[in-house]
């Protein structure tokens, strides 16, 4: 009988660090809603935020939003009504304020304090409960990082980069979801930054691929930001705009690097970035996954931005800390980070990634 008892403690002693690592639920302190557990730069932020709150001696709970705002709302809900005393929410839906400030309703009628991340929500949701921040980049970074990396690169490798000489380069931009802060300026920025240094350099503006598409993009129909509707689309792409028919794309770019995985794949059974010496399209992403920077050793992918997942777990767990301590305001200890003058936004830097 005793052996058993024993026994069974020692299991349970076993079990309760994973508990708290995966969040215990009603006693959890920190509540975090991410919109979706499948983006591969989102599972970074994730694992590297469990670890800090750990580290902060606070337990947590995460919630996978599945891309679903519906889902998420009522996580939120869920959550409140269990106690939680902080929330962190990568939200879902950014197209419009309608989501955010129904969660910032949830929070205030609670007492809750309330960050948003990742996924920007305006200045105005924001401003509206006092104890509401925002971590995350400046939308328009990436977009011009990428920009700058994709007119440098070209300046250098123009010649062999027109791969039909007809002196101007085609291109194709994969933008991942309609809406989004992030898509819109990545896909605005980067196509505009590469433009100026082609100007400069008294080189023609880059070409879509498509003259037809007078958008200048695809975008993942179900707003993933997938690698699998970048290879569908890239490899629809390649049965018309090809070597063979003298018209082949000549330069990807990517508002993530997960498509621009998906955009590799098609490229290699089309022949091209196998690595080594093999015909390579220069591609383009952000995140700096771990994948995209293999593929960048290996000379099947041209660069990337960085996107500091670290960094905004740090920035996140210091907030997570100030919600819970009850002699704290929530900005309280920021100077230490890059925060927007005229409302409560910390801003992470972006970095070109080329190997």
């Amino acid at each position: 009988m005793k052996k058993r008892i024993l026994s069974a403690l020692l299991a349970l002693c076993l079990f309760l660090p994973l508990l708290t690592a995966c969040g215990g639920g009603k006693g959890d302190d920190v509540h975090v809603f991410y919109y979706t557990y499948s983006d591969t730069y989102i599972s970074s932020v994730r694992t590297a935020l469990d670890a800090k709150l750990a580290e902060a001696g606070l337990t947590y709970h995460d919630y996978d939003g599945n891309g679903n705002q519906t889902t998420q709302t009522e996580q939120v809900r869920t959550a409140i009504t269990q106690g939680a005393r902080a929330l962190l929410v990568n939200i879902v839906n950014t197209g419009s304020d309608d989501a955010a400030n129904e969660i910032v309703g949830l929070a205030r009628d609670a007492g809750i304090p309330l960050i948003f991340f990742n996924r920007e929500v305006s200045d105005t949701v924001i401003g509206s409960y006092e104890n509401c921040a925002y971590v995350g980049t400046r939308a328009e970074e990436a977009g011009l990082l990428q920009g700058e990396m994709i007119g440098e690169y070209l300046l250098e490798h123009y010649a062999e980069t027109d791969r039909n000489g007809d002196g101007k380069i085609s291109y194709i931009l994969f933008k991942g979801e309609e809406g989004n802060n992030e898509a819109i300026y990545r896909t605005q920025y980067s196509v505009e930054g590469a433009n100026e240094l082609l100007e400069r350099a008294n080189k023609p503006a880059l070409v879509f691929y498509d003259r037809a598409n007078t958008n200048g993009y695809l975008v993942d129909r179900n707003g993933q930001w997938s690698a699998a509707a970048a290879n569908e689309y890239m490899t629809t792409v390649l049965t018309s705009y090809n070597a063979a028919g003298n018209n082949m794309v000549e330069l990807v770019i990517c508002n993530n690097d997960s498509m621009a995985e998906g955009a590799i794949s098609a490229l290699n059974s089309a022949g091209f970035n196998t690595g080594g010496s093999s015909p390579a399209i220069p591609v383009f992403g952000v995140d700096a996954s771990d994948a995209a920077k293999s593929l960048i050793r290996d000379k099947k992918m041209a660069g990337t931005v960085q996107q500091d997942a670290a960094g905004m777990a740090v920035a996140l767990a210091h907030l997570a800390t100030n919600a819970i301590a009850e002699d704290r305001g929530l900005m309280d200890g920021t100077e230490g980070f890059t925060v927007d003058e005229s409302v409560r936004k910390i801003r992470i830097a972006y970095g070109k990634y080329l190997g």
